[in-house]
C-alpha cells in the first residue's frame, strides 16, 4: 500500500492516530449535534436531491478517514516541524465539527449556510497547501471539497424550503 507509504516508510501507529481523530471527532460530533434533532429535521421539508439519510454516515466516514490520512502525508512530510498547513487543517476541522451543532442542533441554517461557505474555502486552502507538500495529501481533499459543495447546495435549499 504505497498510498500509505511517506518517503517509502510507514508508520502505522502515526497513521492510525491521524485517520481515527477525525473519524471519532465527526462521530462524537454528530451524535451531539443530532441527539434529539432527528425527528425535527425529519419532518424538514427538503429538496428532490437530498440523499437517504444511511449515506451521510458513510460518506462522512469515508471523508474523515481521507482527510487523516493526508493530514498524516504532510505530517510525516514535515516531521519535527510544525506549519501552517497543520493549522489550516485544524480550522477546516473545528468548523466541520461546528456546523453539525449550526444545523442540526441549534436550528440555525443561514448561519450554517455562512459558516459552511467559509469551511469550503479553509477546505480549499488546505487542499492548496497539502498539494504544496505532498501531491497525494492534496489529491485525497478533493472529495471532501466534491461533497462539501453538494453539501452547501442541500443546506441552502433546505433552508430556504424551512423559511
Amino acid at each position: 500500500m504505497e498510498l500509505l507509504k511517506v518517503n517509502g516508510k510507514m508508520d502505522t501507529k502515526s497513521l492510525a492516530k491521524h485517520v481515527l481523530v477525525p473519524i471519532i471527532g465527526g462521530s462524537v460530533t454528530g451524535w451531539l449535534a443530532n441527539r434529539h434533532a432527528q425527528e425535527k429535521y425529519k419532518k424538514l421539508k427538503k429538496p428532490s436531491f437530498s440523499p437517504p439519510s444511511a449515506i451521510f454516515p458513510i460518506a462522512w466516514t469515508t471523508l474523515y478517514g481521507l482527510m487523516g490520512l493526508a493530514k498524516y502525508r504532510v505530517s510525516k512530510q514535515q516531521e519535527g516541524k510544525r506549519k501552517k498547513e497543520i493549522s489550516i487543517y485544524e480550522l477546516q476541522l473545528g468548523l466541520n465539527f461546528l456546523w453539525s451543532f449550526l444545523f442540526f442542533r441549534w436550528e440555525l441554517r443561514g448561519t450554517a449556510l455562512v459558516e459552511m461557505t467559509v469551511l469550503l474555502g479553509a477546505i480549499a486552502l488546505t487542499a492548496y497547501d497539502f498539494f504544496q507538500v505532498d501531491r497525494t495529501a492534496g489529491t485525497l481533499m478533493i472529495p471532501y471539497i466534491g461533497w462539501v459543495i453538494f453539501a452547501l447546495s442541500l443546506n441552502y435549499a433546505t433552508w430556504k424550503l424551512n423559511e
